[in-house]
C-alpha cells in the first residue's frame, strides 16, 4: 500500500488530469476571442487612416456595386437553398428514375427539362445526379439532369429577369442555350462516355438521419458554401467595375471572341452560385449580351467548386474528361444562341 500511495502520479501519461504546466500552455494558445479582440483593437487604433481610405472615391464606387450585387441577389439565394434543401431531402430519388424514359436517347431531353424541377444550385445537382446513378438512371440522362438543373430552374429564371429589365430576351437565351448544352453533353456521353470512366457515387451525406437534421444540415451547407462564392463573386465584380481601366475593359469588350472566352474563364475562376451570377453578370456592363451569356451558361456547369464535387461523386478521371467538354459546348452553345436571340 505505501508503494501505491508514493508512486507518482502518471496523469501526463495515461490521459488523467494534466501536469502542472499543461494550464501555461493552454493560456498562451491564440483563441478565435482573442484575435477578434485584437481586430477590433487595430481597427480602432487605425480608423483614421481607414475612413480616409473608405472615403476615396474608389471605394465608394467599390462599395455601391458591391452591396447592390448582395442585395439584389440574396433574397434568391436563401429561397433557393430552402427550396434545394427541401426537395433533396424530402423527394425521393426513386421518383426521378421512374419518371424518365427507359431509351436513354428519349430520357436525355426529358432529364434536362426535368432539371426545371429542382429550384437550387450546382451545389444541389451534384448529390441528386448521384443519386440518380445509384438508382439505376443511365449516366447520361442523370449528367443532362446535372447540367440544366442550376441554369433553367424558376428560381434562377426569375433572378435572370430581375438581374436584366431591360433584355428580357436573356431569359430565353439562358434557357435555351442552357438546355442545348445539357442535352448535347447527355448525347455525347451517351454516344462515347465508358463505364470506367465513372466512379459509382457514394451515399449522400444526409442518409441515417432524421429528416429535419439532414434538411437543415443541407441549409447550413449550402449557405456557407453558395453565401461564401457570392460574397466572392460580387467582390470581383466590384473590383473589376472599380478598379480596373476603363480602357482596359473597352478592349476586352471590344473582341466578340476575346470578350466571350475572358467571361467563360471568369465564370469558372469566380465559382458564383446560379442563383446569384445574373447579378454579378448585369454589372458587367462594358461587354456584350453574348458574352454575358456565356458567362451565365458556363458557370453552373463548369467552375471550380464544380469541378472539386464532380471529382468527389464521380471520381476524378470523370471530372478531367467531363470538365473541359462542358466548357467548349458551353461556349459554343452560348454564341450560336446569342446569334440568334440576342
Amino acid at each position: 500500500m505505501a508503494i501505491t500511495e508514493d508512486a507518482p502520479p502518471r496523469a501526463d501519461h495515461t490521459g488523467g488530469p494534466p501536469g502542472p504546466g499543461a494550464p501555461e500552455q493552454e493560456g498562451r494558445r491564440l483563441t478565435s476571442p482573442l484575435v477578434l479582440t485584437m481586430v477590433l483593437l487595430l481597427v480602432v487604433v487605425a480608423q483614421s487612416p481607414i475612413r480616409r481610405a473608405l472615403s476615396a472615391p474608389v471605394m465608394q464606387s467599390w462599395m455601391t456595386v458591391f452591396v447592390a450585387v448582395v442585395v439584389q441577389a440574396l433574397p434568391f439565394l436563401v429561397l433557393g437553398v430552402l427550396l434545394s434543401a427541401a426537395i433533396a431531402v424530402f423527394v425521393p430519388p426513386s421518383f426521378f428514375a421512374r419518371a424518365l424514359p427507359k431509351r436513354p436517347a428519349l430520357a436525355v431531353p426529358v432529364a434536362g427539362v426535368a432539371g426545371a424541377v429542382l429550384p437550387g444550385c450546382e451545389c444541389a445537382s451534384v448529390p441528386v445526379a448521384g443519386a440518380l446513378v445509384r438508382r439505376g438512371v443511365t449516366p447520361a440522362a442523370a449528367l443532362a439532369f446535372l447540367l440544366s438543373a442550376p441554369a433553367i430552374n424558376p428560381i434562377v429564371l426569375t433572378a435572370t429577369a430581375v438581374a436584366f429589365p431591360r433584355n428580357p430576351e436573356m431569359v430565353l437565351a439562358r434557357l435555351v442555350a442552357s438546355l442545348l448544352v445539357a442535352c448535347a453533353m447527355g448525347w455525347l456521353w451517351q454516344r462515347v462516355g465508358r463505364t470506367d470512366w465513372l466512379r459509382p457515387p457514394t451515399h449522400a451525406s444526409y442518409e441515417g438521419q432524421s429528416k429535419g437534421a439532414a434538411f437543415w444540415d443541407s441549409v447550413r451547407h449550402d449557405v456557407m458554401h453558395a453565401g461564401g462564392f457570392l460574397v466572392v463573386g460580387a467582390m470581383a465584380a466590384a473590383t473589376l467595375k472599380a478598379v480596373t481601366p476603363e480602357s482596359w475593359l473597352r478592349t476586352a469588350a471590344g473582341s466578340p471572341v476575346f470578350s466571350v472566352l475572358a467571361l467563360a474563364v471568369l465564370a469558372v475562376v469566380l465559382s458564383i452560385c446560379s442563383e446569384a451570377d445574373a447579378f454579378v453578370a448585369a454589372s458587367l456592363t462594358q461587354f456584350s449580351l453574348t458574352a454575358r451569356l456565356a458567362f451565365l451558361v458556363v458557370g453552373p456547369m463548369i467552375d471550380l467548386k464544380l469541378f472539386a464535387m464532380q471529382a468527389g461523386t464521380f471520381g476524378r478521371g470523370f471530372a478531367l474528361r467531363f470538365a473541359p467538354a462542358t466548357f467548349v459546348l458551353a461556349i459554343t452553345g452560348s454564341v450560336l444562341t446569342g446569334a440568334v436571340l440576342l
